[in-house]
């Protein structure tokens, strides 16, 4: 695996986050280096203020951050903490890591950002930068050239400016666009709905996974959860939007409630949702908090974990971080405490349930034909 960038006579050593002994995968990629080549054929001047959105690990903080100021946004604790790891140990110059919920600082001279999957997400951040920024403050923006569609220049040019294309280089492009479109009506923060057959309404912040709807996975595992007086406390992981800990707190008046995402908007929408559709909500403990898995939680901490895992990180498949979650539940699990898992039946997560919990202790509690819910007790 390559751990280190060479570009212009400089070289960083860059690692994901966390820093795994067998990591197959890289911690940049073609994109960022076609953005810092793009910036240093034009020699701009030292000392600029620059505006990264959307940095992965850190390729693009650690190069600007040598000779300009660099202020970072991102909705990803885990890239927050890459970025932090890539920094100190290229002995970088210290960057202001702001999250995607904060404000847009508005001396920016010049705005770079790795464009997100997530189109919602997307006209939300240059709403905030066209409201936020002069109007002489170019934005570069780069992806892979087959996701840039026309739809994605669209909302360039209906939330920021005028906007055109680079040549494709090693299958990316850079988006070049000036704030010069007339400021609109703000692009609305959350997005507002009710689940069917529910007494749950949900509010979205941009960058929520299903943000839009509920997920089929999050919709057969709600049919399922279970209504035990026994649980004192649980723990929703990847909890998204917070519909699966709403419908658990529900059946569970009893119990508090501990939610954990590495988005910071997916946090204060479970916030959010938790406080607006349970009864008595402030005089339960509840804790939402941005984090990789369940780094720092206390062992013995809970009776139930609940888990919907993603199997990608940034734009990489990967399995990995399910392996994390199974493992951190497992010690923060009470004994006799319980792992509620979904996922798609394909992904066999009972193979690695049972590696870790043992096979007598994995169950399946019901499935349909796309997935599955497993039970493992500790």
């Amino acid at each position: 695996m390559n751990t280190e960038l060479t570009l212009h006579q400089k070289t960083l050593t860059l690692h994901r986050y966390p820093v795994r002994t067998n990591e197959m995968l890289q911690a940049w990629d073609a994109g960022d280096e076609y953005l810092i080549n793009h910036i240093e054929e034009q020699e701009i001047t030292p000392q600029k203020h620059i505006l990264i959105l959307n940095d992965h690990f850190g390729a693009l903080s650690c190069w600007f951050s040598q000779h300009h100021r660099v202020t970072v946004i991102s909705d990803s604790f885990i890239s927050h903490q890459g970025i932090k790891h890539n920094l100190e140990q290229n002995h970088c110059p210290t960057v202001t890591l702001l999250t995607s919920v904060d404000d847009i600082p508005n001396d920016v001279d010049m705005v770079l950002m790795q464009i997100p999957r997530n189109n919602r997400f997307l006209g939300w951040q240059l709403s905030q930068l066209r409201t936020a920024l002069c109007s002489n403050v170019p934005l570069i923006a780069v992806n892979k050239a087959k996701d840039i569609h026309n739809s994605t220049l669209k909302l360039f040019e209906q939330w920021f400016g005028a906007t055109t294309t680079s040549l494709a280089w090693k299958k990316h492009r850079l988006v070049f666009s000036q704030p010069n479109t007339k400021k609109t009506a703000e692009h609305p923060p959350y997005l507002e709905w009710n689940i069917e057959h529910e007494s749950i309404m949900l509010k979205n912040l941009p960058n929520v996974y299903s943000g839009e709807n509920l997920d089929q996975g999050a919709r057969f595992m709600l049919e399922h959860l279970p209504a035990d007086p026994n649980i004192q406390h649980f723990t929703d992981l990847g909890c998204g939007n917070g519909v699966l800990s709403v419908k658990m707190g529900q059946l569970n008046p009893q119990a508090n409630i501990r939610c954990v995402d590495e988005s910071f908007m997916a946090v204060e929408s479970a916030r959010q949702n938790l406080l607006s559709n349970l009864q008595h909500a402030h005089q339960r403990d509840i804790e939402c908090l941005a984090n990789n898995c369940l780094d720092n939680i206390a062992g013995q901490s809970t009776d139930m974990v609940l888990c919907n895992p993603p199997f990608h990180q940034q734009q990489a498949i990967t399995d990995h971080i399910a392996w994390q979650m199974f493992c951190d539940a497992k010690h923060v699990l009470k004994k006799q405490g319980k792992l509620l898992v979904i996922g798609n039946r394909h992904l066999r997560y009972d193979i690695k349930l049972s590696r870790l919990f043992g096979k007598s202790n994995v169950k399946t509690v019901t499935g349909n034909k796309k997935f599955v819910i497993l039970e493992a007790t500790k």
